[in-house]
């Protein structure tokens, strides 16, 4: 499922993420690619150990913490410190599925979903599309500076080269408590559709208090932790 999460940084984040990144020295993004994606990807990153990219980092997973959008279509177990990407004209990123497991330390991360938060404002640069393949086709993203979208981590996905200006985005991915995109994406719609009744009805409703019996039971059956 794709689930595009709005307002995950505040205007003020992103203008101060952005002058931070402007005074950073960035690196060849080839060197956290696997070698299927070294072969396709060209962009420039910040160095993960950076102090910059550590702090700026830490805001994010702060802001993350608090976006309950975010934690209903996540069920977030683990979280792999952002990362920050710049694509300059003529740079893009081909077809390509990310590793299913990343390392942050000794710590290991099985990438169940993968997530981009745009740090640009979409009238800076052309091109640049995040596009993200699935059962329907493909799905070609582009989001207000501080918007996130959550993706299966098992997509191929691309990054359409830039034809103007530069584009600027931090990513990640996160464990999430269920493994199965289709048992997340059940869970994701139930938790919403007893979000919205509850606003109607009421959180002591006996059809709320039945339904987030069921949401729990599911997630219960489902979930590793």
């Amino acid at each position: 499922m794709l689930i595009h999460v709005e307002r995950v940084l505040s205007p003020d984040q992103v203008a101060d993420f952005r002058t931070r990144m402007a005074g950073s020295d960035w690196v060849d993004g080839r060197a956290t690619a696997g070698e299927q994606s070294a072969r396709v990807k060209q962009n420039l990153q910040l160095p993960q150990e950076a102090a910059e990219s550590r702090a700026m980092g830490e805001i994010i997973l702060g802001a993350l913490g608090q976006n309950p959008a975010f934690i209903s279509a996540a069920l977030p177990l683990r979280v792999y410190p952002p990362l920050f990407n710049r694509y300059d004209t003529g740079m893009g990123f081909g077809a390509h599925v990310d590793n299913a497991i990343r390392f942050a330390g000794p710590q290991r991360f099985r990438t169940d979903l993968s997530a981009t938060i745009f740090l640009s404002d979409p009238a800076d640069y052309d091109g640049g599309e995040l596009i993200v393949e699935d059962a329907y086709g493909e799905h070609a993203i582009k989001l207000a500076a501080g918007d996130m979208i959550l993706y299966p981590a098992s997509s191929v996905h691309r990054v359409a080269p830039v034809t103007r200006g530069s584009r600027l985005a931090a990513f990640f991915w996160a464990q999430s408590m269920v493994r199965d995109d289709g048992q997340r994406r059940l869970l994701y719609d139930l938790d919403q559709a007893v979000q919205g009744l509850s606003v109607q009805v009421g959180q002591g409703d006996p059809e709320v208090v039945r339904l987030t019996g069921v949401y729990n039971n599911l997630l219960r059956m489902w979930a590793e932790s």
